[in-house]
């Protein structure tokens, strides 16, 4: 990776669209320690501590600390992750839309412009549920009508300009835009996950002790690491034969290509999707200033994370197991409102395509069902397990980090997703041509 980026250095173009990209990347790390004019900081940190992390550690994550200092990035882009999402779901259940996408180039200009008012939308509902819910508690320092407003313009402007800056990483920076500013949120934390660790189980032990927790630590990280590196390039190639067919005097076709199926198909969706199903009720709960001790309080111990793996609460880690099953599903449902066997084995068919051994039509889409099936299971698992050994160790060990399986999930994604992208960059800049020496 530091080859790749010391010869990206060397073209000139390529060096511009890094340092465009670090100083996109500047401007968001100083936007996140901006307060929001009117908003009591202090009121929110004490708010946020009392929830104990759980639920909202993995937004705080993802916002990079903007979310508990109340910056005027504090919504992030986190609707535009949601929006996004809605967006690929409604594609498939609205006919319109699935012709849009359909539509090429121009289609996706539509589809990116209505992701974008979507949004703003989000953004807006969001804000503006903030500062009423919270602004009668001692979210805003005078609860009057223009601190509203204000509060409500400014965290929906900041999170329309990081979609802005997205968007402009996108086209003139190396690309990724969205995933490299959720990226650079997560690893912001990095470093304060990192602190606690070694506060809580390496500072001020004895020597032989320390030792084996840090070395514990590393391991457990480069594992994971390792990993998710292996789960997100996993690919099961399967070979596709072309028949020789006569077009005019030629004879064209007998070529052999390939489908590839990646065992991570749907990526890091499905942990997405199971933990905000999990996590929605409690900051519903947390927003409406829920402090009851009822059945309800009981149902919320079993969905917050905070209580899974606990020695003495193993009766809550039943809220895991259902983590678990959730992750499973919405793998298997999400990889099938992507992927359409069907229409893949129908193209192959006009195209005089076949795989070796299996007939043509609809034998060829019941195998490719079957063997998407299987490696849907296979990447379901894998996420299962880096999802969960976060939990196991803070549940067993008491390590409370905003640092999960889900956040490496999605920097190990995105880097290795970026690296191949300058390198392909690359590539084309240094291709000479066979014409010359």
């Amino acid at each position: 990776m530091l080859t790749t980026l010391k010869n990206a250095f060397k073209i000139k173009e390529l060096r511009d669209k890094i340092l465009f990209t670090f100083a996109m990347l500047v401007v968001i790390r100083i936007g996140s320690q901006l307060p929001v004019p009117g908003v009591n900081g202090e009121y929110f940190r004490s708010w946020f501590a009392a929830q104990g992390g759980g639920a909202f550690s993995f937004f705080d994550a993802i916002t990079g600390g903007s979310f508990i200092n109340m910056s005027i990035l504090a919504l992030n882009i986190s609707p535009y992750i949601t929006s996004s999402i809605i967006m690929q779901l409604l594609t498939i259940a609205i006919p319109k839309l699935e012709e849009m996408q359909r539509d090429g180039e121009e289609g996706r200009r539509k589809i990116v412009s209505i992701t974008r008012y979507v949004t703003v939308g989000l953004a807006l509902i969001q804000s503006t549920a903030m500062a009423i819910g919270f602004g009668r508690q001692g979210y805003l320092i005078d609860y009057n009508a223009l601190n509203v407003i204000c509060a409500v313009a400014t965290l929906t402007a900041g999170s329309a300009f990081l979609m802005w800056i997205g968007e402009r990483i996108t086209e003139n920076g190396i690309g990724n835009g969205i995933s490299i500013v959720l990226v650079i949120n997560i690893i912001s934390r990095l470093p304060e996950d990192l602190g606690n660790l070694f506060e809580q189980f390496v500072f001020g032990k004895a020597p032989a002790t320390a030792v084996l927790a840090a070395v514990i630590i590393f391991a457990v990280i480069i594992a994971m690491v390792v990993l998710v590196i292996i789960l997100n390039d996993g690919v099961r190639r399967i070979p596709v034969q072309y028949a020789n067919k006569v077009q005019g005097r030629r004879m064209v076709g007998g070529q052999t290509s390939n489908i590839p199926l990646k065992v991570n198909t749907a990526g890091v969706i499905p942990v997405i999707f199971a933990q905000s199903l999990m996590t929605l009720p409690i900051y519903i709960s947390s927003f409406a200033g829920y402090s009851g001790t009822g059945v309800w309080s009981e149902v919320l111990k079993y969905l917050d994370s905070r209580y899974w793996c606990s020695p003495s609460q193993l009766r809550y880690s039943i809220g895991l197991l259902v983590y678990i099953v959730l992750i499973i599903f919405f793998a298997y449902f999400y990889t099938s409102i992507t992927f359409n066997p069907l229409m893949i084995a129908d193209n192959m068919k006009k195209q005089g395509g076949f795989i070796p051994g299996i007939r043509p039509g609809k034998p060829t889409s019941d195998y490719l069902n079957k063997v998407l099936n299987y490696i849907v299971f296979i990447g379901a698992v894998g996420l299962t397990i880096i999802a969960v050994l976060p939990y196991l160790f803070s549940g067993v060990f008491n390590a409370n980090v905003s640092f999960g399986g889900t956040s490496l999930i999605i920097i190990v994604s995105v880097v290795l997703e970026t690296m191949k992208q300058v390198e392909s960059q690359m590539l084309v800049r240094n291709y000479k041509g066979f014409l010359e020496k």
